[in-house]
């Protein structure tokens, strides 16, 4: 999508819209589609960048993650900002001409779950991109005005874009507990694994290895604050790590990392492991 930076009033737009619709594997269509219209407590988002995330690709080349089958046309996308050019009723006219960057999952707000504030796990959440809900690889999205986040103008298009993934890093850290001192052993140097070595390190930890096949991605991660690099079959891991994150969602690599967590340490899982 468009990268480039909007101000001012953006006004409204009229008509159709290009959109990126996948009908099965490979078989992506840009198609002509009603510019939406936000409903209550919504606002309309004219998207100016989208990350391409690892779910994104699986769907594109296979049609499915796990249970997640893509059964009729659906827009991928979920890591994106935008403008806000149009609100619905109940949002203040304000909001208009805001840049912002979209949470991509909406959750019901009335079960137990969402109650607790633990809305990640709400049972009915609506998860962009992800079959049977729309994402956002679209000139204009409608969203929950609570979802579209306001991002300071030192903030580019594209690394607003990149707040969703890189809220990823920071949860997987906070729930490991990595902290000044603290050792971590991540697994896969993919955006998301590149993330949290970026977290951990702004957190003070000052042991971080991460593996991966790719060396290419390895030196990616040095650049970004591993203190250290493994390539599974060829290097060997020596101690133990306070946590395990996994990245890669390689059932070897699950294997291997879990053997090394100290006593009382933890383990947490970012990657999917593909299944038929």
């Amino acid at each position: 999508m468009s990268t480039s930076r909007t101000t001012g009033n953006p006004g409204r737009p009229h008509g159709t819209m290009a959109t990126a619709v996948l009908y099965a594997p490979r078989d992506l269509r840009i198609e002509q589609r009603p510019v939406p219209t936000p409903s209550d407590g919504e606002v309309l988002v004219r998207i100016l960048s989208v990350g391409v995330c690892g779910s994104d690709v699986h769907y594109y080349e296979h049609g499915r993650i796990g249970d997640f089958v893509v059964r009729s046309p659906l827009v991928l996308g979920h890591e994106s900002s935008g403008q806000i050019v149009e609100v619905g009723q109940g949002v203040s006219r304000g909001r208009v001409g805001e840049r912002v960057a979209i949470e991509p999952g909406e959750p019901c707000g009335r079960c137990d779950q969402c109650r607790s504030g633990r809305y990640n796990l709400c049972p009915n959440i609506r998860f962009h991109g992800t079959p049977p809900v729309d994402g956002t690889l679209s000139e204009f999205v409608a969203v929950k005005s609570d979802l579209a986040y306001k991002v300071p103008d030192e903030i580019s298009d594209n690394a607003a874009a990149l707040l969703e993934p890189l809220s990823v890093g920071i949860w997987a850290i906070r729930k490991a507990g990595t902290q000044a001192g603290s050792s971590v052993l991540i697994a896969g140097a993919g955006p998301i694994g590149l993330v949290t070595t970026m977290v951990a390190r702004a957190v003070g930890a000052t042991r971080i290895a991460v593996s991966d096949v790719n060396r290419n991605r390895l030196s990616a991660a040095l650049a970004r604050g591993a203190t250290e690099i493994v390539v599974p079959g060829s290097d060997d891991v020596s101690g133990e790590f306070d946590a395990f994150i996994d990245c890669s969602g390689s059932s070897a690599a699950i294997d291997a990392g879990v053997r090394l967590v100290r006593p009382a340490g933890s383990a947490f899982w970012l990657g999917w492991v593909q299944t038929s």
